[in-house]
């Protein structure tokens, strides 16, 4: 089984290097998506050897990099590919978790709340209750019964995932692979990971941070999703 882990990134100079190094470890195929960071980050990625780079000019966001690491991923030869994030809330040693996972359903996904974690671990209250809201409302339309919409850890085969027609590129891009998913007649299959929120501070920026204005966005592209027809293609012909 030949797998790819790809790692959106955009302004991570301070996890760059050391989650990079820990993720080559535990893969030997690893893609990178600088989403047009305005840091060190790129500087940083020219000195690590062994990675695939893509680069953004400018910031294309969250979901425009998945989207092009899924059409990098359908080029290429690989069986799955596993994607996570840059910022130290993902375990790197998890990959191997996931690779095991990864023949037993079309999509593996990450969640957060399905182990018990410490009070000190717990999520910004308005994260958690955004969430909460939109996994019930993905579970609702789709009639999967996930937990948490929003983990970027996850496993895909690629096939399935190539026959998806993923547009959107924001942070609301896992809500529109779900709906899609769930018209195309994927499977799912949820495994735990843990809850690390090292920086509550970040944000999501494009007037996102405010919790009621992310939200609406979060519904907007549900319902447009939900009401849009089912249409196949492979990302691998996107560029």
């Amino acid at each position: 089984m030949t797998f790819l882990v790809t790692i959106p990134i955009y302004n991570e100079e301070k996890y760059v290097k050391p989650v990079i190094s820990e993720v080559k470890k535990h893969a030997e195929h690893v893609l990178v998506v600088n989403d047009g960071s305005t840091d060190a980050t790129g500087r940083l990625l020219e000195s690590i050897d062994g990675i695939e780079v893509i680069t953004h000019e400018g910031n294309k966001g969250y979901g425009a990099s998945l989207i092009d690491a899924f059409a990098h991923a359908c080029r290429c030869n690989h069986e799955f590919v596993i994607t996570m994030d840059c910022d130290a809330q993902h375990e790197p040693r998890q990959i191997a978790d996931f690779a095991a996972a990864a023949p037993r359903a079309d999509i593996v996904s990450g969640s957060r709340y399905l182990l018990p974690h410490e009070p000190r671990e717990a999520p910004p209250e308005d994260r958690r209750r955004i969430n909460t809201e939109v996994t019930r409302t993905i579970n609702e339309i789709t009639g999967y019964r996930l937990t948490d919409a929003f983990c970027g850890f996850k496993a895909y085969k690629l096939r399935p995932l190539c026959g998806l027609h993923l547009t959107e590129t924001g942070y609301a891009m896992p809500l529109q692979l779900w709906i899609h998913a769930a018209k195309h007649g994927l499977s799912v299959l949820e495994i735990p990971v843990k809850m690390i929120y090292g920086d509550a501070s970040r944000g999501f920026g494009n007037g996102l941070d405010n919790s009621a204005e992310r939200l609406k966005y979060y519904m907007e592209v549900i319902e447009r999703e939900r009401q849009a027809p089912v249409v196949g293609r492979c990302c691998c012909r996107r560029r």
